[in-house]
Parts: C-alpha cells; sequence; structure tokens
C-alpha cells in the first residue's frame, strides 16, 4: 500500500535538521557545496573555540585563527561534495597561532535528500585526545566485563559441582537401583556443563577445543561407570576443532548420553570392547561420531525410542539443524551427528 503521508515542509525539514544538529553532543557540522557552514552544533564550537553566532555562512575552512585552512582537508572535502569517496578518520594537525598544536580526527560524508539542487555534507569531527580517551574508556569497559564474565562462568562451574556432588550423594544412599541410575546419569549430564565452564572460565575467546573439553567428559564418565578399565575403554580420536560455546555444550551432552548408553548396553555378560569419540569431515560440514565394538543394535546398544537419552539427543541436534544417523557395524555400532552438512 503506497504510503500517503505526506513529507514536511522544506523550512520545516531544514529546522529540524537544524535543531537536531545544534543540540548535537557530538560535534557535527552542516556543510553546503561551497563548504560554507549551513548549522553547526554547540559542541564543535565549544569544543574547538569558536564563537556559535559567528559560523553561520562562513566557510569551514576560515573558522577558527586559520588552523582548518589545510589544502589537502579542502581537496578532500570538494571530493566528497563532488560524489566522490566519504571522509574516514581522516587526521589533522590543527596549528593556531600562540596556541599549541592539537590534532582532529574527521569524517563527512554527503547526504542524499530529496532536494539534488542543494549540496549537503555533514562534517563529524573529535579532538583526537578525546577519541584516545574514549577508546581506553571502552578497552577498560571490555576488560571489566571480561572478568566479570569469567567469574559468572567460575562460580557457575563451582554451583554445578555442588549440585552434582548432592545427586552423588544421593544416588549413593538410595536403596533403589533405577533411583542410582537415573541419579547418576544426572550428575554426568551436569558435570558435563560444569566441565565445560571451568575451560571457559580463564579464556577470553568465544570459542572451545573440543579434545581437552572431551577428554575431561571421558575420564569423568569412565570414572563414574566403568568398573574395570582392563575390559573396556574410552578413546578419544579428535583434531585440534574449535567450536562455539553453545554448540560445545550440546556436542558435550549429546557424548555423554551416547558413551553412557554405549557403556551400559553394548557390552552384556562382561564382554570386552572399546567406545571411540571422534570426529569426521561429511561432506560441506563434520561428524561428531560415538561407535563401539560390543553387540549391536540387537540388545539395545543405542538410546531407545521415546527415552530420556533419546530425546535429548534429539531436542540438542534440532536445536543445532543437525542431523542423527545409526549404523550397524561389524561388530558393534556408530552413532553419527552430522553439523552443517544439510
Amino acid at each position: 500500500m503506497r504510503d500517503e503521508t505526506p513529507a514536511p515542509p522544506p523550512d520545516l525539514a531544514f529546522s529540524l535538521a537544524s535543531a537536531v544538529i545544534t543540540t548535537s553532543p557530538f560535534p557535527l557540522i552542516l556543510l553546503d557545496g561551497d563548504l560554507n557552514v549551513v548549522v553547526a552544533s554547540a559542541s564543535f564550537c565549544a569544543d574547538f573555540g569558536i564563537d556559535c553566532g559567528e559560523v553561520t555562512g562562513r566557510s569551514f575552512l576560515q573558522l577558527g585563527r586559520g588552523e582548518w585552512q589545510a589544502p589537502e582537508l579542502r581537496a578532500l572535502l570538494m571530493n566528497t561534495a563532488a560524489g566522490g569517496s566519504q571522509i574516514k578518520a581522516y587526521a589533522i594537525d590543527l596549528v593556531a597561532p600562540g596556541e599549541p598544536a592539537r590534532r582532529a580526527i574527521l569524517n563527512a560524508h554527503k547526504l542524499d535528500y530529496a532536494d539534488t539542487d542543494q549540496v549537503r555534507l555533514l562534517l563529524g569531527v573529535m579532538d583526537a585526545v578525546d577519541a584516545r580517551a574514549q577508546e581506553l574508556l571502552t578497552d577498560k569497559l571490555h576488560r571489566e566485563a571480561l572478568i566479570l564474565l569469567q567469574e559468572v562462568r567460575h562460580r557457575a562451574a563451582n554451583s554445578l559441582q555442588i549440585i552434582g556432588s548432592v545427586l552423588l550423594l544421593t544416588a549413593n544412599r538410595s536403596e533403589s537401583e533405577e533411583v542410582r541410575v537415573q541419579l547418576n546419569d544426572a550428575y554426568l549430564r551436569i558435570m558435563s556443563v560444569a566441565s565445560l565452564e571451568r575451560q571457559l572460565a580463564p579464556s577470553e575467546a568465544g570459542d572451545v577445543a573440543l579434545r581437552p573439553y572431551l577428554e575431561t567428559l571421558c575420564e569423568r564418565i569412565g570414572a563414574s561407570l566403568i568398573v574395570d578399565r582392563t575390559k573396556i575403554m574410552l578413546v578419544l580420536e579428535m583434531d585440534e576443532r574449535t567450536v562455539p560455546a553453545d554448540l560445545a555444550i550440546s556436542i558435550g551432552l549429546i557424548a555423554t548420553e551416547l558413551v553412557i548408553n554405549a557403556l551400559k548396553h553394548a557390552f552384556p555378560d562382561g564382554r570386552k570392547g572399546k567406545v571411540t569419540i571422534g570426529c569426521r569431515p561429511c561432506g560441506a560440514g563434520w561428524a561428531l561420531t560415538v561407535c563401539d565394538d560390543g553387540a549391536g543394535r540387537h540388545v539395545n546398544s543405542t538410546p531407545s525410542k521415546g527415552g530420556l537419552g533419546a530425546t535429548i539427543i534429539a531436542a540438542l541436534a534440532k536445536q543445532h539443524r543437525a542431523k542423527v544417523e545409526t549404523t550397524d557395524l561389524e561388530p558393534g555400532t556408530m552413532v553419527s551427528i552430522l553439523f552443517g552438512s544439510a
């Protein structure tokens, strides 16, 4: 539907633009095609010691005590007014008689608006000292935010550790084998997230190296579920792949579910075997794989459909638009989570 809202009258539009520029906390100047000042902000006049009552209609290059009269600056502004490239972070040394030299940073671009007969340039000017101070302030805020984030992650890991310990203690005290199994599985899920939080706490990067993360998970799972390490082994075959933190959490939870399931079901009757966690290229993406050399799917060596483990894996895979594939091996089973291959 066509917008029938009438445009404001030219004088009203100019008044609004002038009011915005005049009251801007940033040093701004609106120039015409001859580089004369149409309107300037009070902040510009204050920052550079110029009388606001005398700027309108004057050549920008003649403001102050001649410090803006630089041939290169004039050439750049005229080129921008003619439709050439914009001025970005151009530094100019301002030298006025009897005054210490100072440096200004300029940005300028030509305005596109309805009145094509009148050229207008919007010029922003900042004292280099102020710009540097702003940069230092931004860096300081970034460092403080990073320290706060690291502290939050550290405390989150500690809290998860406490929750996990309570679950494990409760499981050990329970007389029900089913309850002990469920609480132990919940403990491993929680600790998979806690391990990642501990890895992220001292880091500035948002990406996670999978190898050390999954090594920690495997060690924890093995200590909890493998009674005899001479009979069943957990093996990690990983490259030096890194992934975003949110994806790493999902991968850790998926790997935890698959490894738990393999250890519970793939090696009945004291059978010896190996569970391997790895990565491999897959089309345009890659796959996380968990495979065993156990008895195979006929004894439920993959998560039962509709079970909690299968539900967790399906939900996390869907969240990252990944596919879950199960392959029968001779012997054993492999479950692959395909990322980015669609």
